[in-house]
């Protein structure tokens, strides 16, 4: 074929390099739109890390303030606790006073008591008539003494 005056004849090459351009066009096309897609959830999550970093502030402010005042009080148990011990350590030394000063004399008074009421008992009954006297055992003493 020969080309005609005002034709124009396209080649093989321009042909490919038109259906090449065209499928670049069809290709940006495509990753235009997941491009955009990700462009604004990147935008959503630059908002919403604004946010929590605006919301961050007073929960740190408030957080403080409680472990402020938690320090306080476990200042205030510490104060308690010390004054616990000092008792506690007192009513020991107060008891162990009491047990070395009441007894020794407590433990002879019980002693003298006992003997007082066995030597009471032993001579009522012998000064008591032979009728009401108990009867003698074999030696062997009773479970009550």
């Amino acid at each position: 074929m020969t080309p005609v005056e005002g034709e124009v004849t396209v080649s093989v090459g321009q042909i490919a390099a038109i259906i090449a351009a065209a499928a670049f066009v069809i290709l940006v096309l495509l990753l235009a739109v997941p491009l955009l897609k990700l462009g604004r959830t990147l935008d959503e999550a630059t908002v919403a890390i604004r946010k929590a970093h605006e919301g961050s502030g007073p929960l740190l402010d408030d957080a403080q303030v409680t472990l402020t005042t938690v320090n306080t009080q476990l200042e205030r148990v510490d104060g308690v606790t010390a004054s616990v011990q000092a008792v506690a350590a007192n009513t020991r030394a107060l008891s162990s006073l009491a047990t070395a000063t009441f007894g020794g004399p407590l433990v002879k008074v019980a002693a003298l008591s006992y003997g007082l009421r066995k030597a009471s008992q032993a001579r009522k009954l012998r000064n008591a008539p032979p009728s009401k006297r108990p009867a003698k055992s074999n030696g062997k003493r009773s479970a009550r003494g």
